[in-house]
């Protein structure tokens, strides 16, 4: 093991000074900010102002495939997740966060925040997808995908965020057809963070629909879709322009941040679409990476 070998959080001048004050008093309020960073990087920032990045995405480590044009900017929240151990997920080690909660099963609660997540595996059926991942798979000697004996990476846990009144699921990679009991641990949703492309990757369009209808949320987000400036074309995602055009009501969204409230959800379901908008300076991003940029 070199010293470069496992996270670096020694490294960092920051501290948990923040969560220490957190832990004598929240702040109360019911507004509930959503941050899109890409990928299917999510930024909550609850009503009494913690923050939670899920599934920070970086290139594969033996960069022979790149997805991004880098590697997950160095970014300061309070808690970090990931929900499984793909490199476009888990890239904990670019956030400068006092808590990792890394594949997280069971339940974590502080100050105004508490996550649930429940433990179950990363979607495998390949039928709606623009490409057979499974040959691909298997020609380059991959790991076990099909469960019950899958390799840890397509393990999943589906993540429950409850903050501010409002209850956010965020879906990772998983499975369109969890068992019955994994419903049930749902329970209800007000905001569900689905991958969706138009390559249908992940999820057929056909299975994101039987999630969508089985939660019933007020509000879908989608992520894991191709960005123009952050996601390079060899990943093979698409963009979901297709899938938008195809649902009754959506918001696109002018900028990568916006707010929630439980008395001000829409009545009927509403796609919330951040399109290219990134939470991040992505010219600045590109900068410290060596890239020039035209005007």
């Amino acid at each position: 093991m070199g010293i470069d070998s496992g996270l670096g959080a020694w490294r960092l001048a920051s501290n948990h000074n923040r969560l220490m004050e957190r832990q004598r008093r929240t702040h109360p309020g019911n507004t509930t900010k959503l941050a899109y960073f890409g990928g299917s990087a999510f930024r909550i920032t609850s009503p009494s102002g913690l923050t939670v990045m899920i599934d920070p995405w970086r290139n594969l480590p033996t960069r022979t495939w790149d997805w991004y044009f880098h590697d997950f900017p160095l970014t300061a929240v309070d808690i970090g997740i990931s929900t499984h151990a793909h490199f476009d997920h888990d890239a904990l080690h670019c956030l400068d966060a006092s808590v990792l909660l890394d594949r997280l099963i069971g339940r974590y609660e502080f100050a105004d925040i508490n996550i649930t997540g429940i433990a179950d595996k990363h979607a495998t059926d390949a039928t709606y997808a623009a490409y057979d991942f499974h040959h691909i798979n298997t020609y380059f000697g991959g790991q076990k995908l099909i469960p019950p004996d899958n390799a840890r990476s397509w393990d999943n846990c589906l993540i429950v965020l409850e903050t501010g009144g409002l209850r956010i699921l965020h879906w990772g990679d998983n499975r369109h057809n969890p068992p019955d009991h994994v419903w049930e641990q749902l329970g209800h949703i007000d905001i569900l963070l689905i991958p969706v492309d138009d390559s249908q990757h992940v999820l057929g369009y056909p299975m994101v629909a039987e999630v969508v209808s089985r939660i019933a949320p007020r509000i879908v987000v989608p992520h894991h879709y191709y960005v123009w400036n952050v996601v390079q074309r060899q990943s093979t995602l698409l963009s979901v322009e297709k899938w938008i055009s195809d649902q009754p009501t959506v918001r696109r969204l002018d900028q990568p941040e916006t707010c929630y409230e439980p008395n001000t959800l829409p009545e009927a379901l509403t796609v919330d679409y951040f399109g290219d908008h990134v939470a991040f300076d992505v010219n600045a991003w590109h900068h410290k990476n060596g890239m020039t940029l035209g005007a």
